[in-house]
């Protein structure tokens, strides 16, 4: 018969069996850290194809956003995407891109860390309080969205991003992204979009979105433009 163990040694082994499951997980997120981006130039945002072929990002009117439960959003053909959560724009757009861009080099993942002033400068957008008002709701959109979308072959569904927490004194944000993002890059399942001009056409939602959408062509080719209203998002009458 097994002799009973005392409490100080129930005590020690489960402290043992604890470091054991620890160590598995700070292996698991180290593996995590290795799912990179694609590579593009410095002055583009890569974007999924999806992204800049829908109404995820669509033109919204200002005002207070709807939830979505599980809408499906306009799409070109061979693109389904079904969103739950708040109604997302292309200012949420810029912000999610930037996020992607300090990703890249250290992969999906980790932990990226900036202060508000740092990325609302590199969004174009000005260091008010009312701006760092508007990126705490940015992100919160952002994790309180989950998708689903289906593009060819491939399909991902889960949180546009994982979760992120945020030092109020100093302004500084510790930011994690969705390592899986990266099934909807594929080979060529992205398209880089150049930032500059995006930027260009800041507080023209509309003017953004059809530079995504035609920078996501090669070969552009013409659509109707009830078309171009549908895939958009937008709210305006034609």
């Amino acid at each position: 018969m097994r002799p009973k163990r005392t409490f100080e040694e129930n005590l020690a082994l489960a402290k043992a069996r604890g470091q054991q499951a620890a160590a598995l997980q700070i292996v698991g997120a180290d593996k995590l850290l290795d799912v990179q981006l694609p590579l593009w130039a410095e002055v583009c945002r890569g974007v999924p194809n999806s992204v800049l072929r829908s109404a995820l990002f669509g033109v919204v009117r200002r005002g207070p956003r709807s939830f979505q439960q599980r809408v499906q959003k306009a799409s070109v053909e061979g693109i389904r995407i079904i969103h739950t959560g708040p109604q997302l724009d292309q200012a949420d757009l810029d912000v999610w891109e930037q996020a992607l861009q300090l990703a890249r080099t250290g992969g999906l993942g980790c932990r990226i860390q900036f202060t508000a002033s740092q990325f609302l400068k590199s969004i174009g957008r000005g260091n008010g309080k009312s701006q760092h008002e508007w990126l705490k709701g940015a992100f919160a959109r952002l994790a309180s969205s989950v998708v689903e979308i289906k593009d060819a072959h491939r399909t991902y569904f889960g949180p546009i991003l994982h979760h992120g927490g945020r030092d109020d004194q100093t302004g500084r944000y510790v930011i994690e992204m969705n390592p899986k993002i990266v099934e909807l890059y594929g080979l060529d399942g992205w398209s880089s979009v150049e930032f500059g001009q995006r930027m260009a056409l800041k507080k023209r939602p509309l003017a953004q979105w059809l530079h995504g959408y035609y920078s996501s062509h090669a070969k552009p080719f013409p659509v109707k433009v009830e078309t171009l209203q549908r895939l958009c998002g937008s709210q305006n009458a034609a």
